[in-house]
């Protein structure tokens, strides 16, 4: 991404991490490596969350550096340099010129003068802020420099005495959106939804879950964004039970449920939702009974998202009405406060009903500061994912519950002065489910 479209953003991020440093310190941002997935074919790249929050920077083999006040330059990158021949079969770098023109780097280097160039930058910082263990061949790198310029610090009076994980901070400002973070979570959403509407009219018995699945990601990449922002669970019948199911092969039957959670990723931002549903046809009554405790559960967990709130009170509140709801049905005996005290709920509800989301769908921040459950800020922005799952051998509750796997999950953001359901779009009311999977 050039400069021309969120440059200020990315300039606000930098300035906000080296005034969180300053004085003293410099901190080097390395660039995701990439992955083999078989042979000499790599997988898609896809830049570390971090370096691009900073950067808007998007390819591998690079390194960012911020080093508030130096004369050199604040902000300076490392990248790989312009390669005509390489490029005909990989595609344009920005190389050097490219980093300070498109991304605002003060000065840019190959990365191949790491060495030469990096120590400038070190000699001087009591503090090296660095992210030990993303990318490991660098670290063997920086780590060489450091020691090096360590080791000069007798004699010069100056240098690095530590290393400090640069995430620490970054995550901390990545857990409350800016408006433009916002608007591209808010894409990802409305075409998350109408990949979910889709599948609900789409899915008919006899259909393999991977037909469902090629389907929502049609929808995804049909729309512009670049592709599922996590593997995508498409549980038809028993396998919902299962919590991260991807093989995504099996015939599905008429009448039977199908868990879909899928979410588009646009922009490098998030969508995750997650819908269950009758394929071609209407809740049966059993099928109704465990889908309104679960929707009543997300219902009543939304409501208690507000500022000033805990982040785990609408788990306290979905995991109140679950146990309600599975008492009544008989799945569980014996008083709500014994079955949440003894954990015997797990058996059948065994996560938690909520994370952050954002850049990664398990997106970075602190759940618990000094030991509390964090307090709720406008600008976060979290999932509500009650459940019931209830595996094909339990013999522990009626045949008739066995087998199934429902989750309903809403992507919800922390508002001046309440929330607000993001993906509202997509249809989870009975009736409105009902319209679309029982039409012809």
């Amino acid at each position: 991404m050039a400069l021309s479209g969120d440059g200020d953003n990315f300039r606000a991020r930098r300035k906000r991490m080296m005034e969180a440093i300053a004085p003293g310190a410099t901190a080097i941002m390395p660039s995701m490596p990439v992955a083999v997935r078989s042979g000499d074919v790599e997988f898609i790249y896809r830049q570390d969350s971090d370096f691009y929050y900073l950067t808007g920077f998007a390819e591998p083999e690079s390194v960012a550096v911020l080093s508030p006040g130096h004369p050199d330059g604040e902000f300076v990158m490392f990248v790989r340099p312009r390669d005509k021949e390489r490029e005909t079969w990989t595609g344009r770098r920005a190389g050097v010129e490219g980093a300070i023109v498109e991304y605002g780097a003060d000065k840019a280097y190959v990365i191949d003068e790491l060495e030469k160039i990096l120590p400038r930058y070190l000699e001087k910082s009591e503090r090296v802020h660095y992210p030990l263990g993303l990318n490991e061949k660098m670290d063997e790198r920086v780590l060489k420099l450091i020691r090096w310029a360590h080791t000069m610090r007798p004699r010069t009076g100056v240098g690095p005495s530590s290393i400090i994980d640069s995430r620490d901070i970054i995550h901390e400002a990545r857990v409350k959106k800016e408006p433009a973070e916002l608007e591209a979570m808010r894409r990802a959403m409305a075409i998350s939804a109408d990949a979910h509407k889709r599948a609900m009219m789409k899915a008919r018995g006899g259909m393999r879950e991977w037909q469902i699945e090629a389907e929502i990601e049609y929808a995804f990449r049909s729309q512009g964004a670049t592709g599922p922002s996590y593997p995508s669970i498409v549980a038809s019948g028993p396998n919902a039970a299962t919590l991260h199911y991807i093989n995504n092969d099996r015939e599905m039957r008429t009448g039977e449920l199908l868990l879909i959670d899928a979410g588009a990723e646009y922009d490098f931002y998030a969508a995750d939702i997650t819908r269950t549903w009758p394929i071609g046809a209407r809740f049966t009554g059993l099928q109704r009974s465990l889908y309104e405790i679960v929707l009543d559960a997300q219902l009543k967990a939304i409501d208690a998202i507000k500022p000033g709130m805990h982040f785990d009170d609408p788990h306290e509140v979905a995991l109140r009405v679950l146990v309600d709801g599975m008492r009544q049905l008989g799945i569980l005996h014996g008083s709500a406060e014994e079955i949440i005290e003894t954990g015997a709920y797990r058996r059948y509800y065994m996560h938690r009903t909520g994370h952050w989301l954002g850049m990664d769908v398990h997106d970075v921040g602190l759940y618990r500061v000094d030991g509390a459950s964090r307090v709720l800020e406008p600008g976060m922005v979290l999932t509500v994912e009650p459940g019931l799952y209830i595996y094909p051998d339990d013999d522990e509750v009626p045949e008739s519950f066995r087998g199934v796997g429902i989750r309903i999950e809403d992507d919800v953001l922390v508002t001046e002065d309440g929330h607000e359901v993001m993906t509202a779009a997509t249809p989870k009311s009975i009736a409105d489910v009902e319209a679309l999977t029982a039409a012809q």
